[in-house]
Formats: C-alpha cells, sequence, structure tokens
C-alpha cells in the first residue's frame, strides 16, 4: 500500500489543478477528463494514500527485557556475545528508550514530573546547591517487588548504603552507592529507613525519585568464591539490615562473592545462578561467634565464682 507523505499529497493536488484547467480546454474529452477528476477526488481514493496508523506490538518491554537478562545471566562466563549483550541491554539510555516507548504503547501520559529547577530552594539543608544538584529519576516497577536497594541514615539523610548485584536499581544503572533520597513521588521520604524501604516496595507503575547524586567513580568490584561452613537463614538475623535482601545458603554451598565493600555484609549468589543477595562477612561471623564463646564462658563459669566468692553463714 502506497505511503503517504507530504510530497504525494501535493502531487495530488496538483494532478487535480491541471485536471480543473483542461476541462476549459477543448484539447481532451470533456467527459473523460471529469469522469477521472470525480474519481481522483473520491474519498476511497484520498485513503489509498493516507499514511496508516502505527501501532505498537508490545507494551511491557521493559519487563521482557528483565525476563532476557535473567535468561543470560547464568550465560556470560561461557559466552562472550551474552555479556556484550547484556551491557548493552543495561545501559541507561536503551533503559529509558524501552520505558518510554512502553508508556506510549500503554497512553500512559501522566503528569510530568516537576522541573529540577522547582525544586531548587535558595538552601537546601542551609547549605548552598549547585543548580545541576537534584535529579529526578524514573523506574518502573511491580508492587511487591524487591528493588535490590538498602539504606543507611547519614547526617539525617537516607542515603542509599549498597545497591545488590543484579537487582533492578542495578540493571537500570540510574542510582549509586552514597545518592541521597528526597522524595519518592512527590512524597518526602523523611530519616526512617524501613519506611522508605515500605514505600518503595508498595509503589507500582511509574516511580519518580527526587535524589542529590553522589557523584562516585563507579569501579569494578573485586569478585572470589567461597563455600560455607555453616547454615544461614536470613529471616532469622537481627543485624541484617533487610531482611528481603538476604541470601540463605547451607553448609556446603559454593558461593561467587560480588562485593565486599561493607566491612560486615558482603553481595553473593549461589553458583548455579539466581538473584544476588547479602550474606555476613567473615569479620561479622567472627565476632558473633567470638560473643557466643564469651557468653558460654560466663554462663558456665558464673555459679561456680559465686559459689566460691560467697560470704559462709555463720552458725
Amino acid at each position: 500500500m502506497p505511503v503517504a507523505t507530504s510530497s504525494s499529497d501535493s502531487a495530488m493536488h496538483q494532478a487535480l489543478d491541471t485536471l480543473s484547467d483542461s476541462t476549459s480546454s477543448t484539447t481532451a474529452n470533456d467527459l473523460d477528463l471529469l469522469f477521472l477528476k470525480g474519481i481522483m477526488e473520491s474519498p476511497v481514493a484520498h485513503e489509498r494514500f493516507e499514511e496508516p496508523k502505527l501501532e505498537a506490538v508490545s507494551e511491557n518491554n521493559v519487563e521482557l527485557v528483565q525476563d532476557i537478562l535473567k535468561d543470560l545471566s547464568p550465560l556470560t562466563h561461557r559466552s562472550q556475545a551474552a555479556d556484550e549483550l547484556i551491557r548493552i541491554l543495561k545501559e541507561p539510555h536503551f533503559q529509558s528508550l524501552l520505558e518510554t516507548h512502553d508508556s506510549v504503547a500503554s497512553k500512559n501520559y501522566e503528569t510530568p514530573p516537576p522541573s529540577p529547577c522547582s525544586f531548587m530552594d535558595a538552601a537546601l539543608n542551609n547549605q548552598p546547591v549547585p543548580p545541576d544538584a537534584v535529579r529526578m529519576v524514573g523506574i518502573r516497577k511491580v508492587s511487591g517487588e524487591h528493588l535490590g536497594v538498602t539504606f543507611r541514615v547519614e547526617s539525617g539523610e537516607l542515603v542509599i548504603a549498597r545497591i545488590l548485584h543484579g537487582g533492578m536499581i542495578d540493571q537500570q544503572g540510574l542510582l549509586h552507592v552514597g545518592d541521597i533520597i528526597k522524595e519518592v513521588n512527590g512524597k518526602e521520604v523523611g530519616n526512617d529507613p524501613k519506611v522508605l524501604q515500605e514505600m518503595l516496595k508498595e509503589a507500582s507503575g511509574s516511580v519518580v525519585l527526587k535524589i542529590l547524586p553522589s557523584y562516585q567513580e563507579p569501579h569494578t568490584p573485586r569478585q572470589a568464591f567461597v563455600k560455607c561452613h555453616f547454615d544461614y537463614d536470613p529471616t532469622h538475623d537481627n543485624l541484617i539490615p533487610c531482611k528481603e535482601a538476604g541470601l540463605s545458603f547451607s553448609s556446603g554451598d559454593i558461593l561467587q562473592i560480588f562485593n565486599q565493600e561493607d566491612l560486615n555484609w558482603w553481595q553473593a549468589c549461589h553458583i548455579e545462578g539466581g538473584s544476588a543477595g547479602l550474606i555476613p562477612s567473615q569479620l561479622l561471623e567472627e565476632k558473633r561467634k567470638a560473643f557466643v564463646k564469651r557468653d558460654m564462658e560466663l554462663a558456665t563459669t558464673g555459679p561456680l565464682c559465686a559459689g566460691i566468692g560467697g560470704k559462709k553463714k555463720k552458725k
């Protein structure tokens, strides 16, 4: 089917003008010209030159790419092409393109977030802030899905403490460790990490974060492999910063360590595959065992010392 262009429209009008001039001439058969002009003025003829309406093939390309990344993740060690494809699919510009396509395809024309300039006060936290400090970051998620990020309180602000390897935030590459979270969908987050985690967990669809970037240079973390000598269940660990982000394992499992920057909590995953999570570091586990051993010694020697040091009863 012919595709309409501005040149085809102008050609149609030019042909009609020529026919109009020719009808007044005696060089052509008047009936033939009138018949031809009637055909060209018919709506059916114009419909053939109308541009067909484009329809999106899919509205969930973001979810589709996430599924592709999960399928490709186990192949990165064996295929250089798979590793290169994962890097391309994780590019922030490519992720933004997919999000924009899905929003347009689903006709989800939400009111755009206010410009970052509108948030700029004369002083933020009583300190002058450069005009490009505040950023608005948009992500798409499903309600109940964990983003793979934990937070800490630093100088009264909620700061990204760690980003789990392979999680949604890590794959999108839009947030970094050290970024300060100011608002979620226009609501101030306060200074309670648990409240922020609940806000992000319950949010769905388009989530807009107002952040102060850390501007830290990314670096490739050192990777290692360890064999577990004890069982671990994060749901029973009161020290872990986020139980949902923990990784359970059993004695004898082999784990791949992706990040050891935190002295107490490493990021790891099972070598068989799966998402990454937090595990206690060797230093933290040694401290825990040392305290447990000390408590046991005190519990054992306590009554004995009391018996030796006790006063004799008067007869």
